[in-house]
């Protein structure tokens, strides 16, 4: 069975890393490859890149995961939106691998 995937975007790739820290320190998770979105608004955010941070993990450890993440990343920057998805289908789990940090 599939584990559980929470996605986490945060503002810039410093809350992304202390909300990956914070995440796995309060839960039995691992992170997955970031991805990141410079949306068309970028000059109107408090920082111009958005990154998602995902973690895997059981239903709770994820839900754990988000909200200390969460909390890490609000004291940096900030969050964008948060969700959780307790088993992804097929062609979700094709989706989460997709990743623009290695791209310009």
């Amino acid at each position: 069975m599939a584990q559980a995937v929470g996605i986490l975007e945060v503002f810039g790739l410093v809350a992304a890393f202390a909300a990956g820290d914070a995440g796995c320190k309060a839960a039995n998770v691992t992170l997955e490859t970031f991805d990141k979105n410079k949306p068309a608004n970028a000059d109107a955010l408090p920082v111009p890149l958005i990154v998602m941070v995902k973690y895997r993990g059981s239903v709770e450890d994820v839900r754990a995961a988000l909200e200390a993440g969460a909390e890490a990343a609000n004291k940096i920057s900030g969050v964008v939106a948060m969700h959780e998805i307790a088993r992804p289908e097929t062609d979700t789990e094709k989706m989460l691998k997709l990743t623009g940090l290695d791209k310009n």
